[in-house]
């Protein structure tokens, strides 16, 4: 059985192929793939495999450059598929997925360090295709939280301790949640977010990654971009992604000199009680908790609130090994230097 394998989509068949998959994601979206468009040092990529016109299976990776020039570039740029793939649950729906990703290995040897797919779903009975694909499994957690119940149930469902800290929080009054409602405030919305991800020593976007957002998903309330502020100082933010019956946890950041108004705890609340409070959306998903045998900060934080442990893992394809090793190596450095 042969499939087209095609870059590009009729925004008809794109949308009807997401509505009929119910594993489909945010980041499966023509909207995301526009966002991906607009930002610094990012190329989106549509790969599907197609039959009489139908679509059996999708790939949307963002080749990610994180420095300029022609070397740099070469030593940096690596493929996320953050939705990973996509494909229709039939046995054609599997050889459609083989032939699409064979055909996207053998045709990105050189563009890319590797190819990652971030798991929001469970894959385990494709995994062999996967594997004979080249596309290495390595475990990787995350928390579901339920939110088709009522708030009270959900904040029951949380942690004693960190219950008792938002319900005291609630109490106090002293911070306020509130969303970005103009562009103009993602100036210092991103500004708490460079600092959050420059002290935890990770990669950031660039502020055009967040401005394309608002412009492309805030108008189609597929975004929240939240603050928490305490005597009109911004103190927390986070991004947040709505899709079907999903809000995704996509980026936060906090002012650790205010912790002890406990701002991520009451930002996250005040985000899970609005979920719960519309019937639309099921599921908070809080976008990756780390890899088992790593310690990981932020997968404690996520640990309180008592959702779902998960291991949908990742998959990873490498196309330059030689040049991902020194890539590494020299990643390492410049995080001790920087440091």
């Amino acid at each position: 059985m042969k499939f087209e394998i095609v870059q590009s989509l009729k925004e008809t068949s794109w949308r009807c192929f997401l509505e009929q998959q119910a594993d489909a994601n945010i980041f499966h979206s023509p909207e995301f793939f526009e966002v991906f468009s607009r930002v610094k040092g990012h190329e989106p990529q549509l790969w599907a495999a197609v039959k009489n016109e139908q679509v059996f299976a999708l790939l949307t990776p963002v080749h990610v450059t994180l420095m300029d020039g022609a070397l740099s570039k070469k030593l940096t740029t690596r493929s996320i598929a953050y939705g990973s793939i996509l494909y229709d649950h039939s046995s054609e729906g599997h050889t459609a997925l083989e032939q699409l990703l064979q055909t996207y290995a053998s045709q990105n040897k050189q563009s890319a360090l590797f190819t990652e797919f971030r798991n929001l779903a469970d894959l385990e009975g494709v995994q062999p295709i996967l594997k004979r694909c080249g596309f290495v499994y390595e475990d990787h957690l995350n928390y579901l939280i339920d939110l088709n119940r009522p708030p009270e149930e959900v904040m029951q469902s949380i942690g004693q301790r960190t219950r008792k800290q938002i319900r005291r929080g609630l109490r106090q009054g002293n911070v306020t949640i509130s969303e970005v409602t103009d562009k103009a405030q993602l100036t210092e919305w991103y500004l708490l977010l460079q600092k959050t991800y420059s002290a935890a020593q990770v990669p950031l976007g660039d502020i055009s990654l967040f401005e394309a957002a608002f412009d492309v998903l805030y108008p189609k309330s597929m975004i929240k971009l939240l603050i928490a502020t305490v005597a009109e100082e911004m103190i927390a933010c986070s991004a947040e992604l709505l899709f079907k019956h999903i809000i995704y946890g996509w980026y936060s950041g906090v002012d650790r000199a205010f912790s002890s108004y406990i701002p991520n705890e009451l930002l996250m609340w005040h985000l899970l009680e609005w979920g719960a409070n519309h019937e639309q959306y099921q599921v908070y998903d809080f976008g990756g908790a780390g890899k088992p045998d790593e310690e990981y900060g932020v997968r404690d934080f996520k640990a309180k609130f008592c959702g779902k442990l998960v291991n949908f893992g990742r998959n990873t394809y490498v196309h330059q090994p030689g040049l991902l090793k020194i890539s590494k190596f020299g990643y390492e450095i410049y995080r001790k230097i920087s440091s």
